[in-house]
């Protein structure tokens, strides 16, 4: 038996590049034996089955989810991996990538299994309805149509405003380019781009793009480049500072720099922002990037630059749920000592903003079951918004295992600088990228409202 349920489609017009689709169905016997049909019965394998199974699949994404309702898939070109087996979740995603002629929407295109392994990958041009249309659709059981794109809600709180003046340090790769021209065309940034000229446009070339609309400001090198670019924040003329194809550590080293760099009475630290599609809302995880061994002090301010964060995305009140192996405190792992330490702090007012509970395993932190397992009584265990890691590898594996085997998209930016900097990784999808942008000028137009100018000076 099916369900009725009411779907709403997004125009051509309404469609922004980076705006994701999902629908999940069981693979089931059924469903191979009629694709065995439609290939001929060339094979009692699942093979050449999956392959029109899943066309299929990605097709319902389009009428279902995005665009949705008077959707027409033109064409599709997939490269297929492996097949999965019977009873096994597959999910579709779609996302939006180029916007071309006869409201024809061009998608980046993936298919994952129940574990986030993936199945195929590939891209379809897609005729987006011109009009807008709400229908009554019959959805199977064992069909999940996702609503799940809280980046899409980022970017879309980011409209009205006027795109930032953004440095973008050493684009001188393709990817690196093409991540700072897909911002600019979204409207999200105004790029300056810093670095060689023969090589940004060398780069600019490979990836077919057109620089006459871009500032260029030359630098010899890297390092050069990165100076340059922390002067266009001290004097003024930029909001953010965006990582090209240079090493993070040579433009942090300038923006860290005592006399010339961008550094704040804040420990500068590191956030991802994560979209994982089995979990109701943003997770903000800190710090895997930036501080390899923060001490207890540093801990606070990382703490303190992701709860500015969360208030700038929309969560009020976010609840921090300090990591550790286990939940109680014991004094042969440090993690749990510093834990409790840090709640303390919260309750005498040195961390405000947020709510604070400590030391919480991954599981008792995001999952209710678990953490009413362990009898944990606590208005963060389980529903937490930000998890603090207690080092960066922690952080780093945490959020990379959420990446490839969650199938979570993972925005990040620095804060604690005088502005936020927006590192980027050539694997990041343009969504992300976008997402990244997209936290990054609203942390700088929050920064602005509070206060404008620049932010304080390190104190002695």
């Amino acid at each position: 038996m099916s369900t009725a349920d009411f779907i709403e489609n997004r125009t051509f017009d309404e469609i922004r590049l980076g705006e994701v689709g999902r629908l999940s169905r069981a693979l089931a016997p059924e469903d191979l034996e009629l694709s065995r049909a439609l290939v001929g019965g060339l094979s009692n394998g699942a093979e050449p089955a999956w392959t029109v199974w899943s066309a299929g699949l990605l097709t319902a994404t389009f009428g279902l989810r995005l665009p949705g309702p008077g959707a027409e898939t033109i064409s599709q070109t997939l490269r297929f991996l492996t097949a999965p087996t019977v009873g096994d979740t597959v999910t579709a995603t779609v996302e939006a990538r180029e916007k071309t002629a006869n409201n024809v929407v061009v998608f980046d295109c993936r298919l994952n299994g129940s574990r986030g392994e993936l199945l195929a990958n590939g891209s379809a041009e897609v005729r987006a309805p011109a009009e807008k249309l709400r229908r009554a659709v019959e959805v199977p059981p064992d069909i999940r149509v996702s609503d799940h794109d809280g980046y899409r809600r980022l970017i879309d709180a980011t409209r009205g405003g006027a795109p930032a003046a953004t440095a973008i340090v050493h684009p001188c790769s393709a990817a690196a380019l093409l991540a700072a021209v897909d911002a600019a065309e979204a409207g999200l940034i105004a790029p300056i781009l810093v670095g060689p000229e023969g090589k940004i446009r060398k780069a600019a070339e490979e990836a077919g793009k057109d620089l006459s609309d871009f500032r260029i400001v030359p630098a010899a090198h890297s390092h050069e480049a990165a100076a340059k670019a922390v002067e266009l924040v001290r004097s003024g003329q930029v909001q953010l500072l965006m990582k090209g194809s240079l090493h993070t550590d040579e433009l942090m080293g300038a923006v860290v720099a005592s006399a010339t760099g961008l550094r704040t009475e804040r420990r500068i630290s590191h956030v991802y922002v994560m979209d994982v599609p089995s979990h109701p809302a943003p997770l903000l995880i800190t710090d895997a990037a930036i501080n390899i061994a923060p001490t207890l002090l540093e801990k606070a301010d990382i703490i303190r630059n992701a709860i500015d964060l969360a208030h700038v995305i929309g969560i009020a009140q976010p609840r921090v749920a300090i990591l550790s192996a286990v939940e109680t405190v014991n004094p042969a792992l440090p993690s749990t000592l510093e834990a409790a330490a840090l709640c303390k702090m919260a309750d005498r007012g040195q961390i405000a903003g947020g709510l604070l509970d400590g030391p919480l395993a991954f599981d008792n932190a995001v999952s209710e079951a678990a953490a009413a397992e362990k009898g944990i009584v606590s208005p963060v265990a389980g529903k937490a918004d930000i998890l603090v890691a207690p080092t960066l590898e922690a952080g780093n594996m945490l959020a990379k295992q959420l990446t490839f085997l969650g199938g979570a998209d993972a925005a990040g930016v620095v804060l604690g600088a005088r502005v936020p900097i927006i590192l980027t990784s050539r694997a990041d999808s343009l969504r992300t990228r976008l997402a990244s942008c997209a936290v990054a000028v609203l942390m700088a137009r929050a920064a602005t409202k509070a206060a404008p100018g620049l932010a304080k000076e390190p104190t002695a």
